[in-house]
């Protein structure tokens, strides 16, 4: 009797946790660190603003315009039609959290563009995956609307859970180039790697990366580190291989998930430039 009451006690346990991981997957995917936008300008970003975008629900989102800057220069100053770098963030991450990075990695002479996800940093709403390509719509259709910005030179960059915010936009909107940074084949296959006990049929989650890349025909870079333990480069290594246009794989030596940025230091940040420095061959999807 005292063995059935443990096995059903177990069973209980079981299924309750199933529930649990059903109802509350969306939390785990998108934690939504809170935290309100910073003004650059008095972080001393002097070519930067700060932005509300309203997506077709009337979700506002938060963000960040850094206009175009001329080498040498101290102010934006632009005097062409200039590229620019659409940035989707990690999952754990926020505008407020990772401005440094954005003030570093912007490319020279290009603009950049980021906007914290619903329920993100300074944005309104809840993030579902809905809601994360729908502000990637809003941001693509921000950023290809500035005066200063060539439509015809749009890059985008993910990482981690931005990857997928990524791959989405480069598949539904013409782009020069895809940056992806430690990027995850999908959701299924990640639940299964992190979440082992628990049954694939209560996943609602997709992100499909490694089902899109078949339709990114731009040229793709890829980052990942080669001691990655949340997102196995395995998994990088797939996204990258299913790419339908040319790939360029960098490994970053060393480099656990949350590192790739110190660890990769100026070669990473001069890949990016050189990347964004390219020919305007934007592909449609």
């Amino acid at each position: 009797m005292l063995i059935l009451r443990i096995a059903l006690g177990l069973a209980l346990a079981y299924v309750a946790l199933v529930v649990l991981a059903w109802l509350f997957q969306e939390r785990l995917a998108f934690p939504a660190p809170r935290a309100p936008v910073p003004d650059p300008q008095r972080l001393g970003v002097t070519n930067g603003e700060r932005i509300e975008l309203v997506m077709a629900d009337g979700t506002k989102l938060a963000g960040w315009y850094l206009a175009p800057v001329r080498a040498g220069a101290q102010h934006a100053a632009p005097l062409h039609l200039s590229p620019a770098l659409l940035w989707f963030y990690g999952n754990g991450e926020n505008i407020a959290t990772i401005w440094p990075i954005l003030r570093d990695f912007q490319p020279p002479a290009a603009a950049l563009l980021v906007v914290d996800y619903p329920g993100y940093g300074g944005s309104d709403g809840r993030t579902t995956e809905a809601g994360l390509y729908r502000a990637a719509d809003a941001a693509y259709t921000a950023l290809a609307a500035r005066p200063e910005v060539d439509p015809r030179r749009i890059y985008v960059y993910g990482r981690s859970l931005g990857s997928a915010a990524a791959t989405y936009t480069a598949t539904r909107h013409p782009v020069s180039g895809l940056i992806l940074e430690s990027p995850f084949t999908n959701a299924a296959d990640m639940a299964r790697d992190a979440y082992r006990i628990l049954p694939r049929f209560i996943l609602r989650l997709s992100l499909d990366n490694l089902g899109r890349m078949n339709q990114v025909h731009c040229p793709v870079l890829v980052f990942h580190g080669t001691a990655d333990r949340l997102v196995p480069i395995a998994m990088g290594r797939q996204v990258a291989a299913a790419a339908a246009g040319p790939v360029e794989f960098v490994l970053i030596e060393g480099s656990g998930h949350n590192e790739t940025y110190d660890l990769g230091g100026k070669q990473y940040r001069d890949k990016v430039w050189a990347f964004v420095a390219g020919p305007a061959t934007p592909r449609h999807p």
